[in-house]
């Protein structure tokens, strides 16, 4: 090492002594004092003062923020994301997973149409003479009454996400509907019709950048779907037809619109159809309007058949427990014109019904 060096070192150390001379020599003189003031608080003062502490005590402390408080919220808020996103999805993305956040993964069983138990079924006229063009008129009914119950279970299931397009899902669902006389101790409350309806159904959603319509509306999904429909009864009772079906979904806000168009599979021959003519009676189309204003929930839907024939439905539901939207729920619809059931598909009828909503997935 040079000389220079150490005496740039030299001097430099020197210079620190120099300056330090006084606080060291003051130190002492400073513990002097504190040993000698005669009270422990005033000694005790002294020592932080000597210590350098007095300039600590005057910061600000910072809060100790408590899981749950006030001040906690803003963290727990940028914490939670997710919650946020699902509280501003749609009903229609909830209802389908349409989005990537409400998408929920596979066979996990939940409600396709609603679930219900209506004891209250009143209807206008009973069909007592079901008949088709392929099929003789059934005698020896039980005498059937005009009040009866009407049940409906309705269960969906996911079985491939992400099917082939992009947010694309597969589902399938089953939905069975039957008529009792409930009330008719006469008759033993036989049950007077039960459809079983199995489906398949292919749901794509609609890219954010397609989604803007006029007035608000927004497309959200097109759908396309292959239905069975029987009521499992020997002939002449026996009634059956499959069908294809593609769907597109609107929704606005609170409200949904549901457009369907629906195709007959023609069976092989006329003298193995149960009911040739069942299209100049039932849907072809579908118009469905749905709108939950707050704990209600109503849809009207009416069914063309193009030939002056189809049929209209009222659907209105209400919380028993305004606290428990999604528990319990009153349940009454309205019914006019053909095919409420299978069996009665060129039967025009009209009918009031009342019950509960029996459960929900």
């Amino acid at each position: 090492m040079s000389t220079s060096h150490h005496t740039h070192r030299f001097s430099i150390l020197t210079l620190c002594a120099g300056l330090a001379g006084p606080a060291l020599a003051q130190a002492p003189l400073d513990l002097k004092e504190c040993l000698g003031l005669p009270e422990a608080s005033a000694r005790l003062a002294c020592y932080d003062r000597l210590a350098g502490r007095e300039a600590m005590v005057t910061l600000p402390a910072s809060p100790a923020v408590v899981p749950g408080s006030a001040e906690a919220q803003p963290v727990s808020q940028a914490a939670t994301p997710a919650t946020t996103q699902q509280s501003d999805s749609s009903f229609m993305s909830r209802y389908w997973e349409l989005d990537q956040a409400d998408k929920r993964g596979t066979f996990n069983y939940t409600s396709y149409r609603p679930n219900f138990f209506m004891p209250l079924h009143s209807m206008r006229s009973v069909n007592r003479n079901p008949s088709s063009p392929t099929r003789a008129q059934a005698n020896n009914l039980p005498r059937y009454q005009n009040g009866e119950a009407k049940i409906q279970v309705s269960l969906r299931s996911k079985v491939w996400e992400n099917a082939l397009l992009p947010g694309a899902d597969l589902w399938v669902a089953y939905t069975q509907q039957s008529m009792w006389q409930l009330w008719n101790r006469d008759q033993s409350a036989p049950f007077r019709s039960t459809d079983y309806q199995p489906e398949v159904i292919y749901v794509v959603p609609t890219p954010e950048s397609w989604q803007s319509l006029p007035l608000g509306w927004k497309w959200r999904m097109t759908q396309a779907g292959i239905v069975h429909q029987s009521n499992g009864q020997p002939d002449p009772l026996s009634r059956s037809w499959n069908r294809v079906y593609g769907q597109v979904g609107l929704e606005r806000r609170d409200v949904m619109f549901n457009l369907r168009l629906e195709h007959r599979l023609e069976t092989d021959n006329s003298v193995g159809d149960d009911n040739p003519d069942i299209q100049d009676y039932l849907k072809r189309a579908e118009l469905q309007l749905m709108w939950t204003p707050g704990r209600s929930t109503a849809a009207v839907a009416w069914r063309p058949s193009f030939s002056g024939k189809g049929s209209v439905q009222l659907d209105y539901s209400y919380p028993v427990f305004k606290d428990r939207p999604d528990g319990l729920r009153w349940y009454a619809q309205f019914f006019q014109g053909y095919g409420e059931t299978l069996l009665d598909y060129n039967f025009k009828q009209t009918s009031v019904s009342l019950g509960l909503t029996i459960f929900k997935f």
